[in-house]
C-alpha cells in the first residue's frame, strides 16, 4: 500500500510518499480501505518529535479515517452491525495517512447516509474528543453556558455545534473578525477576538458578572488563571492541549470558595474499551443528528491529495484554516 510517513522529525517537508506492507486485522479489528484521512494537530506535534506514539501504534501520522470495510471476522463484524463492504469512519491511534488502516471495531461508525468520505473522515477526532471532554468530563448541561478556546479549529467548530444542539449558550474566542463571524455563523451565540479583547472580562461581561459553566481549553499556560477567574461557581474547566506551555499559576482560593474543577484529558493512549464507549454514546445521542444536517455538519476547509500531505501541515501550522483539513487517497 502507499503511505505518508514521517522521513525525521521536523518542517511538513519530513512527510514523504513510501511503500508499506499492508496492514492485517487481528482479532476485534477490521481492514479500512482508505479514501479520506482527517489531519489534526496531534499529526503535526508527532511529526515534530513531540508527541510520542503510543506502544503497538503505528509509527505512520493520522488518527481518523474514512472508507469501506475490506477486511476482518464476519462474526465480529455482525456483532457491531457491520459488513464487508460497508462504509466507515475510525478513530485510530495511528497509521491513518495510508490506503489501509487497521481500526478496532468498537472504534468505528457508520458514515451517515448522503455523506462523503471526505466529510466522514472529518468527524472522529473532534466529536470522539469533544463529548469525552465537554459531555463526560465537563459534564455541560442544557441551559449552562459554555465557552471554547479557538472556536474555528476542528475542535472548536464541532464544541459550538454540539454544546449548542444540546441547549447551551456558546461563548467561543478567534483570533480575527473574520474568524469571530465564522463562529457566530456556526451557531456561537458570542464571539470574542482574543487579540483584541480579554476573553475572561468578555465572557464574566456576558454573563453579567456570573461567569460560565464550563470551559474546554486547548491553551493552558497564563490562559488558566484567567479562565478561573471567569469561571461560575461549580464551574469546570477542561484541558486538552498545551499550545500555551506547561506552567501555569492560578488563584487557588478562587477554586475552593466557588467549588471549581480543573481537569483535563489525552485521548489517544486511552484503551479500546474507554474510546469504544464514546462511540457508542455518539451512535447513540450525535449521529441522529447528522443524519439530519441541522445545526451539526463537518466544516471542510481544505483537502489535499496524500502526496501532499506537507501542503495540509504547512496550512494547519499557519493557523488560517477554519475548520477540518482532510487528505484523499
Amino acid at each position: 500500500m502507499k503511505a505518508v510517513e514521517i522521513s525525521s522529525h521536523g518542517a511538513p517537508e519530513v512527510l514523504r510518499l513510501c511503500t508499506r506492507d499492508d496492514p492485517q486485522p487481528s482479532a476485534g479489528e477490521l481492514l479500512i480501505r482508505v479514501a479520506a484521512s482527517g489531519v489534526n494537530r496531534p499529526d503535526v506535534l508527532q511529526r515534530m518529535g513531540q508527541y510520542p506514539v503510543p506502544p503497538g501504534a503505528s509509527d505512520l501520522p493520522g488518527l481518523e479515517v474514512a472508507g469501506e470495510i475490506v477486511g476482518g471476522d464476519a462474526d465480529e463484524l455482525a456483532q457491531a452491525g457491520f459488513k464487508l463492504g460497508d462504509r466507515v469512519c475510525a478513530l485510530v491511534a495511528g497509521g491513518g495517512y495510508a490506503q489501509l488502516c487497521v481500526a478496532p471495531i468498537g472504534q468505528c461508525l457508520p458514515v451517515p447516509e448522503g455523506w462523503s468520505d471526505v466529510e466522514a473522515a472529518a468527524l472522529p477526532e473532534t466529536f470522539f474528543t469533544v463529548w469525552s471532554n465537554v459531555f463526560d468530563r465537563g459534564r455541560l448541561q442544557k441551559g449552562e453556558t459554555f465557552l471554547v478556546q479557538g472556536g474555528t479549529s476542528g475542535i472548536g467548530v464541532t464544541a459550538i455545534q454540539l454544546a449548542k444542539a444540546f441547549g447551551a449558550t456558546v461563548i467561543a474566542t478567534a483570533g480575527s473578525a473574520d474568524k469571530c463571524r465564522a463562529c457566530l455563523d456556526l451557531g456561537a451565540d458570542h464571539a470574542i477576538n482574543y487579540r483584541e479583547q480579554d476573553f475572561a472580562e468578555e465572557a464574566k461581561r456576558i454573563t453579567d458578572g456570573r461567569g460560565v459553566d464550563v470551559i474546554l481549553d486547548m491553551v493552558a499556560g497564563d490562559y488558566v488563571a484567567r479562565e478561573v477567574g471567569c469561571l461560575a461557581e461549580d464551574g469546570r474547566l477542561v484541558i486538552i492541549a498545551v499550545q500555551g506551555g506547561v506552567e501555569s499559576g492560578f488563584n487557588a482560593g478562587l477554586v475552593l470558595r466557588r467549588r471549581l474543577t480543573i481537569t483535563g484529558s489525552t485521548l489517544r493512549p486511552r484503551p479500546v474499551a474507554f474510546k469504544a464507549a464514546i462511540a457508542r454514546s455518539l451512535r447513540e445521542k450525535v449521529w441522529p443528528l447528522l443524519a439530519t444536517r441541522q445545526g451539526v455538519h463537518p466544516v471542510i476547509h481544505s483537502t489535499f491529495e496524500a502526496a501532499d500531505a506537507a501542503k495540509a501541515h504547512a496550512l494547519m501550522q499557519s493557523n488560517q484554516h477554519i475548520g477540518k483539513i482532510v487528505l484523499t487517497w
